[in-house]
């Protein structure tokens, strides 16, 4: 039955991820990155001076929203975790070493498609009976297009209620409970993995955090954000750039199989993947899984900040894709490709590849440290996604609706923790992608808006100089 299962949604997902989605995914990013005369490219300075530079200034954001710094941390709790760590190893396996040419590809295109996500998402977005700033492709579509394309933002809506379960949630749990057998395992605590008692408690331990963070709201998630995202994020750049310092000599090598492999994979791995499309679709949709560019997501998050121009904050939209997939992603994808580890091509892989790359190099006490990493950087996203997930369905079915769907969401933990990795990860694949579609078709027909707010807010700093 689970065979059946598993191949059904590899056919769904063998469509959803087909030529035409990557032409849309790569054709919006063009198209934007054009329109805005390389934006990413062009403000990358400025982009950096104020988001991190200026990461640190001390604000207070009024009633119903988040600083600048909580909601990029609140956004990035949703996108930093397994996609960096699990979705990169994911991907060489099944993609090889070319995958990584491919993610640097859509994340240096999704730069662009953030900075329009968020920047519309602040610009049209509006408050809720609670009183907090609520925006996103939903809130895009509904106040930015005409009413005859209402039933596109239902579409999203329904999409992520339904993706934040698998994404959000259950993949993440997975990865904590993988994460956790293989620390155990590797210092002999367990030789034969957790008892299946273990991964429950562990499901109803994440369970209740998840249920007391999200019940307390924007505020309370902002908080513990960004307090929780920059840790995990140096702790684990610093471990990882260790891991290539220390095997540097690999490094050359490692680069070069990243751009042979992206077009001749077979040359690489052996045979095992020979197609460059497998390459690309596996570099592009783990790039999305992990940055979020083009599924609209992160917008949620963004729209909370406490800004006077949406260019403002959509600058930040830039910086997030860069620090999650050209730094973080990066990272990971050195860590076990520098480290010799082998890699089985052709396989599902997960977080246990990557450890592995780090106790190639430093031996197994470092997989507890890492451990702690990966249990940081899944919990945030099921923050992050929790958030998303809310804001889904109260735009569906109002505020009434929010709390039941907390709940219900915090319980997914339980399940997550039990369940096949292949398959989570399968289904994640499959929402994510159909995510994708009504985002892009509302960000390509609104894209003359974000043009104009872009040349307004430069024109406006270039007259204020």
């Amino acid at each position: 039955m689970l065979k059946t299962i598993v191949s059904y949604n590899d056919m769904i997902n063998a469509f959803i991820w087909g030529v035409p989605s990557m032409i849309c995914i790569m054709g919006v990013g063009i198209w934007l990155t054009l329109n805005t005369r390389f934006i990413q490219f062009r403000k990358f300075g400025y982009t950096l001076k104020h988001t991190f530079g200026a990461m640190f200034d001390k604000k207070e954001a009024g009633d119903g929203a988040l600083t600048s710094f909580q909601s990029v941390c609140t956004a990035l709790a949703g996108t930093v975790g397994t996609g960096n760590i699990a979705g990169v190893a994911g991907a060489i396996a099944l993609g090889g070493p070319g995958a990584v040419f491919w993610m640097w590809l859509s994340a240096l295109l999704g730069m662009c498609t953030k900075f329009a996500e968020v920047t519309l998402a602040v610009h049209f977005r509006e408050r809720n009976d609670h009183g907090d700033w609520v925006g996103g492709p939903m809130y895009y579509i509904k106040n930015g297009l005409s009413k005859k394309w209402s039933w596109l933002a239902i579409l999203y809506s329904t999409f992520g209620v339904l993706t934040v379960f698998g994404t959000g949630n259950a993949t993440q749990v997975n990865t904590i409970t993988t994460a956790i057998d293989s620390a155990l395992t590797s210092t002999g605590a367990f030789k034969h993995g957790l008892p299946s008692g273990v991964n429950l408690g562990i499901g109803i331990a994440i369970t209740l955090l998840v249920l007391v963070i999200l019940i307390g709201g924007i505020k309370r998630i902002g908080r513990v954000a960004e307090k929780l995202v920059p840790f995990m994020a140096l702790y684990y750049i610093i471990f990882g750039l260790l891991v290539v310092i220390l095997n540097y000599k690999n490094v050359p090598g490692v680069f070069r199989d990243i751009f042979e492999g992206a077009f001749a994979p077979r040359a690489i791995t052996g045979g095992v993947v020979g197609s460059m499309f497998i390459a690309m679709r596996r570099g592009v949709s783990r790039g999305i899984f992990s940055n979020e560019a083009g599924l609209g997501t992160g917008s949620i998050a963004h729209s909370s900040a406490e800004v006077d121009h949406p260019v403002q904050q959509g600058l930040w939209g830039i910086f997030e894709v860069f620090a999650d997939t050209i730094v973080i992603c990066t990272i990971t994808a050195l860590v076990i490709l520098c480290s010799g580890v082998k890699i089985n091509y052709g396989k599902t892989a997960g977080a246990e590849l990557t450890i592995s790359g780090f106790t190639a190099t430093f031996g197994g006490w470092v997989s507890v440290m890492l451990a702690v990493a990966l249990c940081c950087f899944a919990f945030s996203t099921i923050l992050g996604w929790g958030l998303y997930g809310s804001r889904c369905i109260e735009f569906l079915l109002g505020k009434g609706a929010i709390k039941p769907f907390v709940v219900a969401y915090s319980l997914v933990a339980i399940v997550g923790a039990t369940m096949d990795l292949g398959l989570i990860w399968n289904i994640a694949d499959t929402f994510n992608g159909l995510m994708v579609i009504p985002n892009l078709i509302a960000v390509l027909l609104l894209s003359g808006t974000v043009i104009r707010l872009t040349k307004d807010y430069f024109s406006k700093e270039k007259s204020a100089k």
